[in-house]
This record gives structure tokens, sequence and C-alpha cells, in this order.
């Protein structure tokens, strides 16, 4: 479903078990920081909402977004890491990076999912204009940082 149709903050509990022992990584990328800073505020305050520790929640930060296939590899190459959640924010400019870039991220967090068999959330806005990221990180929308916590914690207990 669209976004534009939906508050990505709203969820089910389905699937929602203990995760006080569960450890997390968080990759987040410092490009369009104003919006990845919402994100990882999301993330993390969901992921602490349902009972994480904050002493299981490893944060760690890249360049942009590009840089995300990488450092959420090796973050789920750690034994102690359970799930892996991803945070970026492209938006689409006059040239076709947008296009090289987002491909390139989506491809490179699937395939270390399926590298490491564990999860790790494609939580990676790719917007027209920062209004719409901005709606999609704590705006109208709510916040895709809170999804992908959902997403990791529901991904656990599949």
């Amino acid at each position: 479903m669209a976004s534009s149709l939906k508050n990505l903050s709203e969820y089910s509990n389905k699937n929602i078990g203990d995760i006080s022992q569960k450890r997390f990584g968080i990759v987040v990328a410092e490009w369009n920081s104003e919006v990845t800073d919402a994100l990882l505020k999301g993330a993390y305050d969901t992921l602490l909402k349902h009972g994480a520790k904050e002493e299981n929640i490893v944060i760690k930060t890249v360049a942009g977004s590009y840089e995300l296939s990488l450092a959420s590899q090796w973050l789920a190459e750690r034994t102690d890491i359970d799930a892996v959640i991803a945070l970026g924010c492209i938006i689409q400019g006059q040239t076709r990076h947008f296009d090289f870039i987002s491909h390139a991220v989506a491809i490179g967090i699937t395939e270390v999912n399926l590298k490491y068999n564990k999860p790790v959330i494609f939580g990676v806005l790719t917007t027209d204009n920062l209004a719409q990221a901005i709606d999609r990180s704590g705006g109208k929308h709510g916040n895709k940082g809170d999804e992908a916590a959902i997403t990791a914690i529901k991904m656990l207990f599949f």
C-alpha cells in the first residue's frame, strides 16, 4: 500500500514476542541527517517501547545510503546481533544518480539478508523531494523508522 494512504507508524501486534534478550544493530546514513536522525529516533524508540534494552542496541553511522549495505553486512556478521536495521534517505535530484544509488542499496541490503540468514531491514526512504521525506520520518505519514523496527521484531518471530 502506498504510504500516502497509510501511516507508517501504524502496525498490528501480531508476531511481536519478547525482545528483551535480542540485540539489534542500527546503521544510519548521515546524508540528509534532518530525515535520518528522525528515522533513527523512531526505530530506537520503537525498539525500547517493545522491550529492547538500551545496551542491546548498537548504533553505527555511515556517510550516505550507499554505504548502508557494507555496514549492514559488518553488523550482520556479528554473532551478538540478531537483526539489523538500515536507515537512510535518498532524494530525487536532477540526475540519474538517485536511480543508481536506490537500486544498489536495495540489492545490497537484500544480499546481506540472504547471505547471513538474519533480518536486515530496508528502512531507506526514496522520495521525490525533502517534503515527502519529512512526511515519512515523523510527519503526516508517520515514521519509516518505526516501521523498520517493527519489521525487525516481527522477522525475529517468523
